[in-house]
């Protein structure tokens, strides 16, 4: 792995060559920086690149004469660019589709002809275009038993909340639907308490705290014409989980299954006519293996194969299988991670992948063969390639790129790695007139000496090295959760501000993130957040020696897992960190749901110790001050639960603590309140002018 390794000296010599450019410079206005009131001609908008008409003929949405938006097709080789009109095709053409009343998740059909969608009584309906009959397709839903409708932790852990709770999914022949059956009368009802009216009302939500009984799931397939479910062949009375299924371009079911530790994965082909299952594939590993993970089968054209993503090495690698599930040959070896497959050009048995490996901060866009062979990076430069566009053959691609010195541009380049020419830069006219802080990338090693750890530093605008700087830690930290990118970062907001004001920011990647691949990942087995911390620790301690530091006002920040890191921060890392954060924080991982704790905790009855050893409360004592708690009343992702608990045992310790409560938000407070949004951004840069600037808070923020 390349790393871009920058020693204290280095990284400050670069900054102070930077002063006397900087105070030439033009600062922002509060007004500006506070409400997204940037200059106009500070950046501008990079072209907007829908696809490709040809290989030689990519395609541009822009204004047009009158202001409205059109496409243009623009010429590979000379730049210029004609009006473009979309080629007819041969699918189907949508049917409008109307308002059903109390429909949930409208889905239309392949064919266009039908919907699909749940109602409030959890039971699957479809609705005929051409007809407009409803047909009705389950009737055992209630409140406690789901068709086609996700239970919580489902939706939250497994379908992803982009899925907004829909568990149905079409085949491509429009007949059938393949759905999950939920019965979660067995899971343990957490009530939330909601003040509105006079009496407020609990608001029960069927959530499966670690250790507790899971939902009870079928899968079923139900043919649309007859409205008979066909079973898979699973007992839905064990202890398993299911992830999102497959439905194949020639029609068939497959159906991801895994057991309660999460550390066995099978992938079945279900017979659609009598449920029974032959087994396709199969993966163990002695930590877990991800479930949510949508992309992890690409099937090959005419059954011919698929390809399976798995970490199971060690490194997100891509292997080829034929459709009985026999591993034909890995395709990629070596540190890939993040990786995700762009096109599969079965003319040519290549794969063109979009994955980090030359330095784990940056993505890079690689061509391979089937066969393992003939690896290329195609992306240019010390960039990260974030955004690629590949021409249908593959013979050009435009990429948008940056690092965190250069704003982003975009580039033609051909499908040799040539670049063939600059599209735009996102540089204005004024870009070069203002002062934006430098950020630097460094690596730091672990206290144990095993991993060089990621961190980029934001330098306050006119850095000078002969005085002492507060600093602020950002985290989130969670598994497979990196926030450390070698990449452009958006001027403005709070970021700029700080930087004016004199504080240095800073963001830390534990082992865990994903820069080292699962064996960092696997570290944190059966001790989820100890390795963590530690390694913040380590990283803050390398800051607090740098000759610009203040020892005594290192903070950090963070919200759900930043909040529990923060918490972890000021009781088990009470020696190196002095203020805190923590935003709607988990303290104790019993009381979080099944699948993400167990899949990294096991379960409290069989890892008593190991819940014990990563309990914010187990620290407490520990526990010096600074530190102030956030919470909204109606959580239920990270319930109040968590913080009432903490709060409680540092008030039998008798140690002193900031609280501030925001009653009826959920996990994101503000997110339906622009005025408590505002409030708790406010109260927070009060916190830190108190405690780390020491001067006056700004009118802006009263």
């Amino acid at each position: 792995m390349m790393k871009r390794m920058l020693s204290a000296a280095a990284c400050l010599l670069l900054v102070t060559l930077a002063i006397p450019a900087a105070a030439q410079k033009k600062q922002f206005t509060a007004d500006q920086l506070l409400k997204n009131n940037l200059p106009a001609n500070l950046t501008r908008s990079l072209p907007s690149i829908k696809g490709w008409a040809d290989d030689d003929h990519y395609l541009q949405v822009q204004k047009g004469e009158n202001g409205n938006f059109v496409t243009v097709s623009v010429d590979v080789k000379t730049g210029k660019s004609v009006p473009y009109t979309a080629p007819a095709t041969n699918m189907p053409a949508g049917l409008p589709q109307p308002k059903i009343d109390g429909a949930r998740n409208t889905t239309a059909s392949p064919d266009g002809k039908m919907l699909a969608y749940t109602k409030k009584d959890n039971n699957l309906y479809v609705k005929d275009l051409i007809s407009g009959k409803e047909k009705q397709l389950t009737t055992d839903g209630n409140t406690t038993t789901l068709n086609g409708y996700a239970s919580w932790v489902y939706y939250e852990e497994i379908l992803g909340r982009a899925s907004n709770y829909c568990a149905f999914w079409w085949s491509p022949d429009s007949k059938q639907l393949c759905y999950m059956h939920f019965d979660e009368s067995m899971v343990p009802v957490f009530p939330i308490y909601v003040l509105d009216g006079q009496h407020g009302y609990l608001e029960n939500t069927r959530y499966p705290k670690a250790g507790d009984k899971n939902p009870e799931v079928k899968m079923g397939i139900v043919n649309i014409a007859s409205g008979v479910t066909t079973w898979a062949d699973f007992n839905e009375k064990d202890d398993q989980y299911f992830g999102a299924p497959y439905w194949t371009e020639a029609g068939q079911l497959w159906i991801q299954w895994m057991n309660r530790d999460q550390n066995q994965l099978k992938i079945y082909n279900i017979n659609l006519s009598n449920g029974t299952k032959n087994m396709v594939y199969e993966e163990a590993q002695r930590t877990w293996i991800t479930l949510d993970d949508n992309d992890r089968l690409s099937f090959l054209s005419n059954n011919k194969g698929f390809i399976v993503k798995s970490d199971k090495d060690g490194w997100q690698n891509l292997y080829l299988h034929d459709m009985s599930g026999r591993l034909i040959n890995q395709i990629t070896t070596g540190n890939f991670w993040g990786t995700e497959i762009l096109k599969i050009d079965e003319k040519t048995s290549t794969l063109y992948i979009r994955a980090r490996k030359e330095n784990s901060a940056r993505f890079d866009l690689y061509k391979i063969g089937f066969n393992g062979k003939g690896l290329t990076r195609l992306s240019f430069g010390d960039f990260s390639h974030d955004m690629i566009s590949l021409s249908p053959n593959g013979k050009y691609f435009i990429t948008t790129y940056s690092n965190l010195a250069t704003a982003p541009s975009m580039a033609l380049v051909d499908g040799k790695g040539k670049l063939i020419r600059m599209i735009a830069d996102s540089k204005g006219s004024e870009f070069d007139s203002y002062a934006i802080p430098r950020t630097e990338l460094v690596r730091v090693k672990s206290a144990d000496g095993q991993f060089d750890l990621p961190v980029t530093i934001t330098y306050p605008i006119n850095f000078d090295p002969a005085k002492k700087y507060p600093i602020l830690v950002s985290i989130y930290g969670g598994p497979d959760a990196g926030t450390v990118y070698d990449r452009w970062r958006p001027i403005g907001g709070l970021t700029q501000w700080w930087a004016q004001e004199g504080l240095v920011q800073v963001a830390i990647d534990n082992r865990a993130s994903g820069h080292f691949g699962k064996n960092g990942l696997n570290f944190i087995y059966r001790q989820l957040g100890k390795y963590e911390i530690e390694d913040f620790m380590a990283a803050g301690k390398w800051l607090q020696s740098q000759p610009w530091a203040d020892a005594s006002k290192l903070a950090m920040t963070g919200g759900s897992f930043g909040g529990y890191m923060t918490c972890m921060a000021l009781t088990y890392g009470s020696d190196v960190y002095s203020y805190g954060i923590a935003n709607a924080s988990v303290t104790d991982w019993q009381f979080y749901d099944t699948h993400y704790t167990e899949r990294f905790m096991d379960t409290p009855q069989d890892n008593a110790e190991g819940y014990k050893n990563t309990s914010v409360m187990t620290y407490a004592n520990k526990y010096k001050g600074g530190l102030r708690i956030v919470h909204g009343t109606t959580d239920d992702n990270v319930h109040m639960q968590n913080s009432m608990v903490f709060i409680d045992k540092l008030e039998e310790l008798g140690k002193h603590f900031e609280l501030m409560i925001y009653p009826g938000e959920r996990h994101s407070i503000g997110a339906n309140s622009m005025n408590k949004r505002i409030h708790n951004r406010n109260e927070a840069v009060r916190f830190w002018y108190t405690n780390l600037l020491n001067k006056p808070v700004p009118a802006e923020f009263q």
